[in-house]
């Protein structure tokens, strides 16, 4: 079961029945992204292939290769034009998703009381979790390896299993809510000019060519990203790919490329995954006290969270879908963020989500080291 080439061949099958499924009425209402993200939940914790949180080199392999080249890709097949149609609303939306974050750190701290359990790096731990329901997992890590929370491993695996177990639902929750929300208390939807939504592809004809420019320029980008990275560490790399691509992207030769959503949208699905994978219930069980604390704590700072930006987003009559992929580039990242604007059938909001998820990359680390110092 840890054969990487069988690993691979699995979650490739993964998405495969996640597309197939969504082509009926109720996976037409679940939808692609979350499909992949319940289809490797389960075969992970049955035993048909291993749980991320025991790691594993294709695993690895997704986060840092896989993910940011599927935004890279995806994001070649954009047009900056969506900025201006949505782009104050989501901005707005995503600096209340990231003050409920804190203000949910801030209560499930009090309420909970995390030091009895975890002792004097508890305010490290809320430190981390502001920073990933900020930007994603990038901050969480960022904050972990600067109080060297990693050299404790069984420490390190709850928060990361707590993290994915709760996050995780609520990446489903907040992809399902906007059309039951639009009944309940109907929102303009902020369109386009011309009113269109517009339609994500679903069909391309890929040849040769566009295959080995796609890839090529996706190589290039990266290895460009890594070696400013490598000179300018304060520029994480994901901007910079982020960067590229939009600026690719403009560019008719590039504009003419076929496939790019296509296998953009695929190497996202794989990590979607990868995602599942991360809901290790084994782990949960076996730390016993520490699970409960630390579920408690997340579960009450995600509620707040949801309870700020969509009460908030109600008050100000946003739109359901930027409520949404706003609240997912806090919680999850860029990464999720476009998933959600493509499980939405929302491509005008495919640059904005992808830029305030490299906003919240930014400024997440941030936020969780001023908690940790507030909490100290």
């Amino acid at each position: 079961m840890q054969d990487p080439i069988y690993v691979s061949g699995m979650l490739c099958m993964a998405v495969f029945f996640s597309v197939i499924l969504a082509k009926n009425k109720i996976g037409r209402t679940i939808g692609t992204p979350i499909l992949v993200i319940l289809i490797c939940a389960l075969i992970s914790n049955i035993g048909l292939i291993p749980t991320a949180t025991s790691g594993h080199i294709i695993y690895n392999g997704v986060f840092m290769y896989l993910a940011p080249m599927g935004i890279f890709i995806a994001l070649l097949d954009v047009d900056l034009k969506s900025v201006k149609n949505a782009g104050f609303p989501i901005l707005l939306m995503f600096g209340i998703g990231a003050l409920g974050t804190i203000i949910g750190v801030l209560i499930a701290w009090f309420i909970v009381n995390p030091k009895v359990e975890i002792g004097p790096l508890a305010n490290v731990i809320a430190g981390m979790y502001t920073g990933t329901y900020i930007g994603g997992s990038i901050n969480f890590n960022a904050v972990a390896l600067s109080y060297q929370i990693n050299e404790n491993a069984d420490l390190f695996a709850a928060t990361t299993v707590v993290d994915n177990l709760i996050g995780t639902p609520w990446i489903i929750i907040t992809l399902l809510l906007p059309k039951y929300l639009q009944k309940i208390l109907p929102q303009k939807k902020i369109l386009p000019p011309n009113g269109e939504l517009g339609e994500i592809k679903t069909h391309e004809s890929i040849s040769i060519a566009s295959l080995a420019t796609v890839f090529g320029l996706a190589f290039l980008a990266m290895a460009a990203a890594k070696a400013l990275s490598f000179y300018f560490p304060i520029i994480p790399e994901i901007i910079t790919l982020t960067t590229l691509a939009l600026i690719l992207a403009q560019f008719p030769i590039v504009q003419k490329m076929k496939g790019t959503h296509t296998i953009g949208f695929f190497l996202i699905l794989v990590f979607l995954g990868v995602i599942g994978t991360l809901c290790d219930f084994n782990t949960i069980a076996g730390i016993g006290d520490l699970a409960g604390t630390l579920i408690l704590f997340v579960g009450i700072l995600i509620l707040i969270h949801g309870l700020v930006i969509y009460g908030l987003g109600a008050i100000l009559k946003i739109d359901w879908d930027i409520v949404s992929v706003a609240s997912l580039a806090n919680v999850g990242g860029n990464t999720t963020a476009l998933a959600a604007a493509e499980s939405l059938n929302r491509p005008d909001l495919l640059i904005p989500g992808i830029l305030v998820g490299s906003l919240g990359n930014a400024l997440g680390t941030y936020a969780g080291f001023l908690v940790v110092g507030m909490l100290g």
